[in-house]
């Protein structure tokens, strides 16, 4: 494989959703810039690859951008193969497209490498499916986080009809809360609040829109995590069982 870069996804943290082009470009690898949120299991596929962690987190202290983009072009330019090794799809809240752009005016040659977003696989793992004949005709995936503060067009969002799917919300969720029903989203709207997606210790909260923010405080909710607010949220085996023991409860109490 001829020097070039490497936008790679490396899904949500389970090791085993990574792609088979995914894989193929790690074995490849010479360098590997590899994100937080990355399982490092996956480097068992470039044992012989110099790896640098490039962490960016929210509230943490995090690599800068422009720093990334330089040792990218540097070791490029050193005739390596590099990854960019990203957790989730590159593209979907991932600077993916924006690194790309960086790299190829520039002359580097770039190819992004789907991977499984987070919003994605821990709705799948709770039982919900994001689209559902009857219920949900479609998904919104938005981030609660912006890099300019601007403010989402909430209303919209609560009048979509489609399930919405929050990235990078757990500070945020006062803010969600009021900003959905003012903008017309019923109260009893339900909610998954999905933590660590995908890895053996996921865990989920099933609430409403109302008590979103009760509830997850309750259950010490802590990113990495999304929301999935939709009709969906009251679907799946998780769901089922919650609902058998607030009723086991109420009848014994």
């Amino acid at each position: 494989m001829s020097a070039k870069v490497w936008l790679v996804g490396a899904g949500p943290g389970d090791p085993e959703l990574l792609t088979l082009k995914a894989v193929r470009a790690l074995r490849e690898a010479d360098v590997v810039l590899i994100d937080d949120l990355v399982n490092t299991a996956v480097l068992e596929h470039c044992p012989n690859a110099r790896v640098i962690a490039v962490g960016k987190r929210g509230g943490c202290r995090s690599t800068p951008q422009a720093f990334i983009h330089r040792l990218m072009l540097r070791y490029v330019r050193q005739g390596k193969c590099v990854v960019r090794l990203k957790g989730g799809d590159p593209c979907i809240f991932g600077r993916g497209g924006e690194e790309a752009d960086w790299l190829r005016e520039r002359g580097v040659d770039v190819e992004l490498v789907n991977g499984i977003t987070a919003g994605l696989a821990g709705a799948t793992q709770c039982g919900i499916s994001l689209t559902l004949r009857g219920i949900s005709r479609g998904v919104t995936l938005v981030t609660a986080h912006t890099q300019d503060d601007s403010t989402l067009n909430w209303q919209a969002l609560a009048q979509s009809g489609t399930t919405l799917v929050v990235y990078m919300g757990v500070a945020k969720l006062p803010e969600i809360r009021e900003n959905l029903l003012a903008g017309g989203m019923s109260a009893d709207m339900p909610v998954a609040m999905i933590e660590n997606a995908s890895l053996p210790w996921q865990r989920e909260c099933r609430s409403t829109l109302a008590s979103m923010q009760r509830d997850a405080a309750a259950f010490e909710l802590k990113s990495p995590a999304i929301l999935v607010i939709g009709a969906v949220a009251a679907y799946g085996q998780a769901a089922l069982d919650q609902t058998l023991q607030e009723s086991a409860r109420v009848q014994a109490g």
